[in-house]
């Protein structure tokens, strides 16, 4: 019987410990690689559609840069989005 009434008391208890201990991670809006995200500014240009030769199929190859949002400060987030199809070879 007094199992059944501590049970709850425990659970929340173990619940709200849990949530308390939660650590955020604080966004980092940096890049080694300037080529896949750029902070602020115009809209970077998009790269000319290539094709590269993958030996018995070709893979077309079309980059664009779209806003994925903003940086607390208001800045935009530019980020490149990758888009590769199978093509033949020419």
């Amino acid at each position: 019987m007094p199992l059944r009434r501590c049970l709850p008391i425990l659970l929340v208890a173990l619940f709200a410990t849990g949530c308390a201990s939660n650590t955020t991670i604080a966004p980092r809006y940096t890049t080694d690689n300037p080529d896949l995200l750029r902070i602020g500014g115009d809209r970077p240009s998009n790269p000319d559609v290539r094709t590269e030769n993958a030996g018995s199929f070709c893979v077309e190859i079309t980059e664009r840069w779209n806003e994925h949002g903003k940086t607390p400060d208001g800045q935009v987030l530019w980020a490149k989005d990758t888009l590769r199809k199978v093509v033949p070879c020419r």
